[in-house]
């Protein structure tokens, strides 16, 4: 899961409900580990009892999320962007960022899993079409489904 550490309300209660749904499907949730919408995945998934790791970019845990599982500090900056992303058995964007938006390239360049994006910024080649290797999902439900079928 991944996406801005300032959010919308709407990106706030999408990703809240993405946590949940997937916890409710027996996933272990990846983030970022902080606030916006990595803080909102993990109140949702520990809603429903699952487990979170948050993958920090800081070598300490200052500022995490409350209610992790487990945090991993990495000290790498958003050079940890990379392995949020290649742990991941499919990656859900929500929102936008720069952040964000590498974590969307790294996901697309890896190739082997499904990447769903909700919300947030849309990447075009220069006819103005979207980018084959992203797929858009209408609300959280349709996120989920997309990311574990």
């Amino acid at each position: 899961m991944c996406g801005p550490r300032d959010c919308t309300g709407a990106e706030r209660d999408a990703a809240r409900e993405v946590g949940r749904l997937l916890a409710e499907r027996g996933a272990v949730v990846l983030c970022g580990g902080y606030t916006g919408v990595m803080a909102a995945v993990t109140e949702g998934a520990r809603s429903a009892g699952g487990l979170v790791v948050g993958v920090l970019s800081r070598a300490d845990r200052e500022g995490a999320a409350p209610g992790l599982s487990a945090a991993i500090a990495t000290g790498m900056g958003e050079a940890r962007n990379a392995v949020l992303v290649a742990s991941a058995d499919a990656v859900i964007v929500i929102g936008g960022s720069w952040g964000t938006l590498s974590e969307l390239a790294l996901a697309v360049r890896r190739g082997d899993v499904p990447v769903v994006q909700l919300g947030g910024w849309q990447v075009l080649d220069e006819r103005g079409e979207q980018l084959p290797g992203v797929t858009r999902a209408a609300d959280a439900e349709e996120a989920v489904r997309l990311a574990v079928a």
